[in-house]
This record gives structure tokens, C-alpha cells and sequence, in this order.
């Protein structure tokens, strides 16, 4: 795991190794063991790339940039690929040389070999950069579902790349500006959509997509995998016995592949199902003894602590926990924003925040664990939900269809009559639109976007001014759909499999992985691996039957037949219950606000900030002091209204760029071309 930044300069605009070195100063979290710098010149053209790594495999050997036999090619390298013993076989046998063991080298020699095409090939989850000399050009390339960032942006004709914007702000000369549309995104969606980011022309590189530039600036991105289904009624037909077999079949191997590390590996342990299922596989696939970590919550309506000692205490893992308390959330949540760079409605990263930080104190650097199973196996409640919608739509008024969702809402099933009306009202609404494709999501999405009440009159009408508008959720697809580069025959899918698509492609892809996943890990350098996410694990579970996903409303049916040996029958067969953390009561603890929160509140913060109206937001806060039980969607406003201010002040307001890499770090440079000058003390070793 690692960090990456870049520049590539067509017309050869001061680019130094110094640039490299502030860019990578700001991402130091992501990499802090060593770095390394390659600065190529050959006017008018000059290219940049940068390297913070943490080293996990070859830990001696493996510094970057690394070069091929000729010194022509060169890459920098963010992430894992776990089936590279396999890979470096078939390219030795093919004539290539190896000068280390590192992933990183086998990914440049498979480019080398087979060009973008061998892509397809890396079983992993990565981000980037390689620099051909010979034909000047360069090529950026990020893993199938996004467990990986990068962004880049073009300022003056040159393009800017790195793992985290922050790095791209460091460059230099690059204006941060809030992107509109995408904040009206972020406000429905939970995120933007790729490849928007919450800044104005910076951009992601989306899931399983590459990008080349060459010499003349053009631009090409093309997509190397697309998540796929079969038609309705055309699914992979098998027994419930062999294709539970293959199902753990596998997980084995996709866990065996992740072990893969010349350090200690540990595992996330929830309580539920998937990261129970990671733990007792590890014991099956390696001798070692494995060490779990927990987050457990003050507050008993989220804690699941009683569950993590059960299945630890059932696998003989040594473990550990972190304890969050309301103002342990509420204390970190700027550091929280600072690390996502995106504005977010749930506290629910804070806590992963404070997980990887207990991590790295016991001394590891890699942590399995259980996300993409919900996705991939159709465990959440919205799948659900859906599914008992649509049976609800075929008979709008029965009385006794709609009480399917209390099977599933079981929380709400105590109501008084009047609230009860209420609610049923709510889950009715968009039942005629039962057949078209964003039906799954759409209550989710319409609710969220309610909290755009708060904007303000001027990011509303900046926001009526963008080419494609939200108000497209009205048509049930519209726009967003199109952002999306659905496949073509998304229509002919099942609406399982159609609602899957978008919570992965939307929700997994850019608010779990980020928010919950590489940043709040890498900030602590951290990194985490998810079998689930094996693209082998992903392509077998789209092949099946709704049923075997959603078994009438048994969710992760397969799953739970496959692993009935692993996990104790308590936690396989316990209510699903989604990971979430305390919002309004971090904010106000005890009673009080958060120091921080003054700041980022006051009328003129907001009205500097410009997204929200002053008098709405101090309305939604004496709302929320004064109630015993806050709305979810309340409290999801005033995150969101929070971490925005928060990002404003970070990023756009007043950013200040880490300190740079200097003389004191263990710095590799590679320096080609004439007319390059080379830091004081420092060794060209290319």
C-alpha cells in the first residue's frame, strides 16, 4: 500500500524533484516508510512521478519508482496485487528479468507484456502510473471496484495526478472551488457521482477504468471491466450444494491470496456474519495465530461488542477493542473530513478512524476484512425493502402486503395507529414506478435529498445552472443513470440484480470504500483487503439466481449454507444489523456542543461557506438540542451541514499543505534527461 501523486507537462513548466516531494509531504500517512521520485525530461515535455510507500511485500527491495530491464518503462504503485507469485511465473517463462520481489514490478512487466489488455489480469485492488519513455506516454489505471483512489485534474495544460486531492492542492496553482453539482450529489446520493469529487475540476479515475495522455495531450479513458449480470430468468443453474461449495472455494482462495505479506496480518471483527466468516477462514487457510480488532460503542442501541467476543472467543483469536464513546466521535470528525475530503452525512467513519489507529498501535499494517459481502450477496434491508415493495405494487391496497416490512423494519413494527399511517404512506409512495430501473433506491435517494431544504439560494441556482440536474430522480433514472455507463441490457436484468448494480457502482464504489474504507485506514497507514471483493467472488455471485442471494427474505442464503461449519449458529443466523454510529449525540455530548462546532456554525462561516442558509441551520441545531429522539434524516443534515463546513475550511477556505519531504526521509530519486537538477545531497540512482 502506498501513496502516488504525479504531474505530466507537455510544454515543460518548472517541474522539479522538489514538486514531487511537497505532493508527497501531504500524503506521508498513506506511505511513511520510504519514497521515492522519477523525473524525466525531454523538451518540451517533462514528467513527474512521486511514490510514498508502506511496505508489506519485499520490504527491503521494493522501493519505488521501479524501472524495467531497459530503464524504458517506469511505474509508481498504490495497493496490492495478490495474485502476483503466479503472475511473475508466467512472465519469467515469457523472458522478463526480476530485480525484486514486489508486486509492484510484476504489474510493470505484465504492462509490458501484454499492454492495457493485462490489466484484466491483476487480481487486486490498486491505483497507478506508468511512464513509457519510448513513446511518451503515460498510463493510469485503477482496480475494478474503486477499494483504490485517484484523482487528477488539468491546470494549465498539465495534468496532475495523486492518490488524495490534498496532494494535488499541494502542487500548487490548482483553485479549489466547490463543484455544485456535486454537492447537490453528495445530498442525494451520499456521495458524488465519478467522476465528479466535492472540488470543481478534479476528477476521479472511475472503477476499472485506465486513462492514457500522450505527448500531444490527447486523452484517452476506456473501461477494462464492467460489473455484469444475465438476463432475467438466464442465471447460472446449480444445486444449493455445489454452488456453496464454490462459493467457499472461493473465499478459501481468495483469503489465502490476501495473506499474502512479509508482515503480520490481522482482521476487522464486526460480530455479524461477513467479518466472522474472514476470521474462521484465516484459520483455515494459515497456521498463524491470528489477532482481531473491534470497535465497541458506549451506546447500547449501536454496540455489538457481546457478539465480537463470541465469535473471537470461538475462533481463539487474540483481540483487541477500540471503545468510542458520543465524544470520542464528535472529537475526531474534523480529522475525519480532513482524511475523506468530501463532505458526508453519517459519523460512521469516525469510529473506523479510531479501529485503524488501535491497529497500527499493536504493530500491523494489514487487516482483512468483511465489506462487499452485503453488496455482492444481497444483504442489505434496501434489497429488502424492494422486494416487498414491488410485491406490494402489484396489489397497492392490500392491507397486509405492507406488513411484510416489518419483518425487516422490526423497530418501527410498535407504532401508535397514527404513526403507523404515517409509515405505510411513506413506503407507498413510487409504487407505480415499480418497473423502472431506480425503483430500488429511490425512496433512499428522495429522503436524503430532502436535506437540501438547507441549501442556500445561491448553491440552488448555481445548481439549476449545471448541463444535468438531480431533479432527474423525479424520472426514476434520468441523468445519473447515463453517469453511471450502465450496460446496455441493464433493462433485462432481475430487479435484485439491477438494485445490487447501483448499490455497488454508487454506494460501495464511493461512500463505503472511501469514507469507511481506504481513508480512515490509510490514515493511520493501514491497509485493508476484502476477499468479498475478489473479482472472481464478484463475477460468481452476479452469475446467480436472485434466490440464492435473497432466499424470500433471507439474505446472503448461500452464504450462510456455505459457511455453516465456520461461524457459530447465533451469529449466522442473527438479524442483520447494518454497521452505523451515533450522529446527534456525538455533536452534543452530554448535553454541549462540540468546541469546534461554534466555528463551523456561525452565521458568518456559513455565509462564507455559501451552501447554507444561516437561519435554516441554526433552526435544524435548536431542533435537534431540544429532541429526545432526532430524525435520521435530521441528523444526517447536520453532518452533512458540518462536515461541508468543515471541508470549506480545510480545503478551499484556507488549506494548508503539509510539510514537505526534506533531507531527513528516505528518499529514491530517479532522474533522466538533460537540464533536470537534482536536490542538494541527493543520489540519481536511474
Amino acid at each position: 500500500m502506498c501513496g502516488i501523486a504525479g504531474v505530466f507537462d507537455p510544454l515543460d513548466r518548472s517541474l522539479r524533484p522538489e514538486l514531487l516531494c511537497r505532493m508527497l509531504g501531504a500524503i506521508r500517512h498513506r506511505g511513511p516508510d520510504e519514497f521515492g521520485v522519477y523525473c524525466f525530461r525531454k523538451r518540451p515535455l517533462a514528467v513527474g512521478l512521486g511514490s510514498a510507500r508502506l511496505s508489506i511485500v519485499d520490504l527491503l527491495g521494493g522501493q519505488q519508482p521501479i524501472g524495467n530491464e531497459d530503464r524504458s518503462l517506469w511505474i509508481v504503485f498504490n495497493g496490492e496485487v495478490f495474485n502476483c507469485v503466479e503472475l511473475r511465473a508466467e512472465l519469467a517463462d515469457r523472458g522478463h528479468r526480476f530485480t525484486t520481489r514486489s508486486d509492484t514490478e510484476v504489474v510493470l512487466h505484465a504492462f509490458e507484456q501484454w499492454g492495457p489488455q493485462g490489466f484484466d489480469r491483476l487480481n487486486g485492488q490498486f491505483a497507478f502510473a506508468i511512464w513509457d519513455e519510448n513513446t511518451e506516454q503515460l498510463w493510469l489505471a485503477r482496480d475494478r471496484c474503486g477499494v483504490r483512489p485517484l484523482f487528477y485534474t488539468w491546470q494549465s495544460g498539465k495534468l496532475i495526478f495523486a492518490s488524495e486531492m490534498k496532494a494535488i492542492l499541494s502542487h500548487g496553482g490548482v483553485a479549489a472551488r466547490f463543484d455544485p453539482l456535486a454537492l447537490d450529489q453528495t445530498f442525494t446520493f451520499w456521495s458524488p457521482l465519478p467522476p465528479r469529487t466535492a472540488l470543481e475540476g478534479i476528477r476521479t479515475l472511475p472503477p476499472g477504468c485506465w486513462m492514457s495522455v500522450n505527448a500531444d495531450g490527447k486523452v484517452r479513458v476506456e473501461r477494462y471491466w464492467r460489473l455484469e449480470f444475465p438476463a432475467a430468468g438466464q442465471e447460472t443453474s446449480r444445486g444449493f450444494q455445489e454452488a456453496a461449495g464454490e462459493l467457499r472455494q472461493l473465499l478459501e482462495d481468495a483469503v489465502r491470496l490476501r495473506l499474502r505479506a512479509d508482515v503480520p496480518v490481522g482482521a476487522y471483527l464486526s460480530g455479524g456474519l461477513d467479518s466472522s466468516v474472514i476470521a474462521a477462514l484465516v484459520g483455515r487457510v494459515s497456521s498463524n495465530h491470528l489477532e482481531t480488532f473491534s470497535i465497541a460503542f458506549d451506546d447500547p442501541a449501536f454496540d455489538e461488542s457481546h457478539f465480537q467476543r463470541q465469535v473471537a472467543g470461538f475462533l481463539g483469536t487474540r483481540h483487541h477493542v477500540v471503545q468510542c464513546s458520543y465524544e470520542d466521535i464528535g472529537r475526531v470528525f474534523p480529522d475525519v473530513v480532513w482524511h475523506c475530503e468530501t463532505p458526508i452525512l453519517r459519523t460512521a467513519p469516525a469510529p473506523m478512524l479510531l479501529l485503524s489507529r488501535l491497529v497500527r498501535a499493536h504493530g500491523f499494517k494489514v487487516v482483512l476484512t468483511g465489506e462487499g459481502a452485503d453488496e455482492v450477496l444481497a444483504g442489505y434491508d434496501i434489497f429488502k425493502e424492494a422486494k416487498i415493495r414491488r410485491f406490494w405494487a402489484r396489489q397497492p391496497d392490500s392491507s397486509w402486503r405492507p406488513a411484510l416490512l416489518d419483518r425487516i423494519y422490526p423497530d418501527i413494527g410498535g407504532l401508535t395507529n397514527a404513526a403507523a399511517v404515517f409509515r405505510r404512506a411513506f413506503f407507498k409512495r413510487g409504487l407505480e414506478r415499480s418497473g423502472l430501473p431506480g425503483f430500488s433506491h429511490e425512496l433512499r435517494w428522495n429522503n436524503t435529498s430532502r436535506i437540501k431544504r438547507l441549501f442556500s439560494k445561491q448553491l440552488l441556482a448555481s445548481v439549476d445552472a449545471c448541463d444535468h440536474p438531480s431533479d432527474a430522480l423525479r424520472e426514476c433514472g434520468g441523468h445519473f443513470l447515463d453517469a453511471l455507463e450502465l450496460p446496455a441490457d441493464f433493462a433485462r436484468w432481475s430487479p435484485l440484480a439491477q438494485a445490487q448494480c447501483l448499490e455497488i457502482k454508487i454506494f460501495l464504489a464511493e461512500y463505503l470504500l472511501c469514507s469507511q474504507g481506504d481513508r480512515m485506514a490509510m490514515a493511520h497507514s493501514v491497509e485493508g483487503r476484502f476477499p468479498f471483493l475478489d473479482h472472481r467472488v464478484v463475477a460468481f455471485c452476479s452469475q446467480l439466481p436472485p434466490s440464492r442471494k435473497l432466499h424470500g427474505l433471507d439474505e446472503k442464503h448461500l452464504l450462510k449454507r456455505a459457511v455453516r461449519d465456520l461461524v457459530p449458529e447465533p451469529i449466522r443466523q442473527r438479524v442483520k444489523r447494518p454497521y452505523r454510529a451515533p450522529i446527534t449525540a456525538s455533536f452534543f455530548p452530554g448535553g454541549r456542543q462540540m468546541d469546534w462546532m461554534a466555528d463551523a456554525l456561525s452565521p458568518r462561516a456559513l455565509l462564507d461557506c455559501g451552501c447554507f442558509e444561516p437561519t435554516v441551520v441554526a433552526a435544524l441545531v435548536a431542533k435537534l438540542r431540544s429532541s429526545g429522539t432526532p430524525s435520521e434524516t435530521d441528523s444526517m443534515a447536520l453532518a452533512g451541514v458540518l462536515s461541508t463546513q468543515l471541508f470549506y475550511q480545510q480545503f478551499i477556505a484556507g488549506y494548508s499543505a503539509p510539510a514537505s519531504l526534506d533531507e531527513s526521509d528516505d528518499i529514491k530519486y530517479v532522474v533522466r534527461g538533460p537540464d533536470m537538477p537534482l536536490p542538494a545531497a541527493a543520489t540519481n540512482t536511474g
